[in-house]
């Protein structure tokens, strides 16, 4: 069983309801983002539909108006919502409550900057330190926040998706689709995206309840009703989001899941279509983006994982589009994180402009075997893990070491990763071949090293 800990770094705040993240601990982050920007400034927060949600906005919200700064309660909506609401609404800050693909039983606080990217590595340590710290003061009756509310997140953010797509080629192909919502976030926001692209939908799990119809992770295991739906409804292309709506599954037409991998490649195939530039990504995403950039003549920039570390590299480098193998897509001109309405409307513009099933869409890309494996591992012996496993691997003349996050090693016939998460106390291993057997056999000695350090811990 995994140890139940409070996970925090550039990726928010993540933790268990009823053990790590109390109302405490989410009142104490929002005082100390409270005292990070200041009396006087304002944030905007916003949360998926976990049903533990309303309890740690309160909470935050209650840090933030305590230490005199000003709310925007947007209510239910998508990651990427608040994110451009924080920038839209000129705010100082945002706060998303959400777990993201986590399970149920977790919840979680992610921040950002006023351009709508999430903070920094350094902003984001520099927050830890002020809440482990408790240095944040707290106003009287006379300097309190004062709170509103926004209910326009919306229409702004399908006017934003709707601005970069070709909505009239979109409509005038009349797809039907399948979403699967899983009762998160992107419940009410998707459907509006998909009709103003006159799509015909069938809707799964469409109430924003928060009672996830299966775990929240969109993986193969997890979506089968949805590619037996794209099946019965004999629709062009299934979509699955996560509860807060800023990544994206795809199953084709004949109700195969074709995997998240396979969501920003599509979107990046799609782009470098219309605009040439460099594209970022993280270091455990396929290297199917690889192939789909060196044929339109554009780069690739690797950045460690971690939404924020992939905005760095877009923004230090000029990147066009960005984003993460496990199904999300960064398009800057929309929001500075990853946005599952995107990844959607580039995928049907991108149809609807080559008259291409998605089946064929996705045979046009080379095709790669990639192997995700997770697994409980104490925090200390992460590291140790890394270590060793560049020990192991040390005398292949092949092999190419980055450690600029866990360990990525490069050979010739693929590529093996192993990191600690950010968001969870486990540990993951990727590895990608054009062949099954050599993908097996590399996660398997890398997880045999991980195994035997873990067991000594």
């Amino acid at each position: 069983m995994a140890e139940d800990r409070l996970m925090v770094g550039v990726s928010g705040i993540r933790g268990t309801i009823g053990g790590t993240l109390t109302p405490q601990v989410a009142c104490d982050f929002g005082c100390a983002f409270g005292a990070m920007l200041g009396a006087g400034k304002t944030v905007v927060t916003g949360r998926d539909t976990r049903t533990s949600g309303p309890m740690v906005r309160s909470a935050v919200a209650a840090g933030l108006l305590a230490t005199g700064v000003n709310v925007i309660d947007l209510g239910v909506v998508s990651t990427p919502g608040v994110s451009l609401m924080t920038r839209k609404l000129d705010a100082d800050g945002g706060v998303m409550i959400t777990a993201s693909h986590n399970p149920p039983q977790y919840n979680g606080i992610k921040f950002f900057q006023p351009s709508g990217m999430g903070l920094s590595a350094e902003s984001a340590g520099a927050l830890k330190d002020l809440w482990s710290d408790r240095r944040f003061t707290l106003g009287d009756a006379d300097a309190q926040g004062a709170e509103s509310t926004n209910g326009r997140t919306h229409g702004i953010h399908v006017d934003a998706v709707c601005g970069i797509c070709d909505v009239t080629l979109i409509s005038s192909k009349r797809f039907k689709v399948v979403l699967d919502s899983i009762n998160g976030a992107g419940c009410v926001v998707t459907p509006q995206l998909l009709g103003e692209m006159g799509c015909e939908v069938a809707h799964l799990n469409g109430e924003a309840t928060g009672r996830f119809a299966h775990m929240p992770e969109p993986i193969r295991e997890n979506l089968s009703g949805l590619c037996d739906a794209v099946r019965k409804h004999r629709a062009q292309v299934g979509f699955a989001q996560d509860p807060d709506a800023d990544r994206l599954a795809i199953v084709d037409e004949n109700g195969t899941y074709i995997g998240e991998e396979y969501t920003l490649a599509l979107a990046t195939a799609f782009v470098l279509t219309h605009r040439k530039g460099k594209v970022a990504t993280n270091l455990s995403t396929s290297r199917m983006i690889d192939d789909v950039a060196s044929a339109a003549g554009c780069e690739v920039v690797r950045a460690p994982t971690g939404e924020a570390n992939v905005v760095s590299a877009m923004q230090r480098e000029g990147c066009i589009l960005g984003g993460e193998g496990g199904g999300g897509v960064i398009e800057p001109r929309v929001t500075l994180v990853r946005n599952s309405l995107v990844g959607m409307a580039y995928v049907l513009q991108y149809m609807a402009e080559t008259g291409k099933t998605l089946s064929e869409l996705v045979a046009g890309i080379p095709r790669y075997v990639m192997l995700k494996r997770k697994f409980s591992c104490p925090a200390d012996a992460a590291p140790k893990v890394v270590a060793a496993a560049r020990k192991a691997f040390a005398n292949r003349r092949d092999a190419k070491f980055d450690d600029a996050d866990g360990l990525r090693i490069d050979l010739s016939q693929g590529w093996v990763s192993v990191r600690g998460s950010n968001t969870e106390p486990i540990m993951r291993i990727v590895a990608e071949a054009k062949e099954n057997s050599v993908a097996e056999t590399l996660a398997d000695e890398v997880q045999k090293i991980a195994e035997e350090i873990i067991g000594k811990s």
